[in-house]
């Protein structure tokens, strides 16, 4: 009976196969019929995902712990709407540009909702939903985007390891140490991975 017990982080996250198509960037862009990644095949892409108290983030003890474990020293909070953000249309165009960071991308969405997607193993896009009390780590050297979705709004707490480093770097930049890593943990391993698999 356990099987039914639904992960409670799936109602503040969720994940699909994107289509190709080119209408608003803010639409869901599902493929037909829908394509559906669980959070386990995104973990196995090295993105993490928790589901957290957004409502009292700053007493949370999981969001305290998780802060603790993993040296998140520094916390901000973004607002991406079009009344908050200063240079709005040209800050969503440059967020929606593939890119990559040399450190983790950590963003806990406190408010409203938005879509993170994230290139798997073959280079297609997923498009992962993150809603009001979902938190999610993207490792470095993996290449993503963000978009609000249509509600146009996200409240994020974004975390870093000291200073906070804004750099994205555009695809492509495979050149970089933090890319050739993220291909060793997370796309060599599971090739041979499979390849060990198929010999057994």
């Amino acid at each position: 009976m356990a099987s039914s017990i639904k992960d409670p982080r799936e109602e503040v996250l969720q994940a699909w196969y994107m289509d190709d198509s080119e209408e608003d960037q803010r639409l869901p862009h599902h493929k037909e019929p829908k394509q559906f990644v669980s959070l386990e095949q995104l973990a196995e892409l090295g993105v993490l995902s928790w589901r957290l108290d957004a409502d009292n983030h700053e007493t949370d003890p999981e969001l305290k712990k998780i802060r603790e474990e993993r040296g998140y020293t520094y916390m901000d909070v973004c607002e991406v709407c079009p009344e908050k953000l200063p240079n709005y249309e040209e800050k969503i165009k440059s967020f929606f540009e593939e890119h990559l960071h040399t450190d983790e991308e950590i963003r806990f969405c406190a408010a409203g909702s938005g879509y993170f997607d994230v290139r798997d193993r073959n280079d297609a896009w997923i498009r992962v939903w993150v809603k009001k009390g979902g938190m999610i780590i993207l490792p470095a050297g993996i290449y993503h985007r963000f978009t609000l979705d249509e509600s146009n709004y996200i409240k994020a707490l974004r975390f870093f390891v000291g200073e906070p480093i804004w750099t994205p770097y555009n695809r492509p930049h495979d050149h970089l140490p933090a890319r050739e890593e993220y291909i060793k943990a997370f796309v060599e391993n599971d090739v041979a991975k499979q390849t060990v698999d198929a010999a057994a």
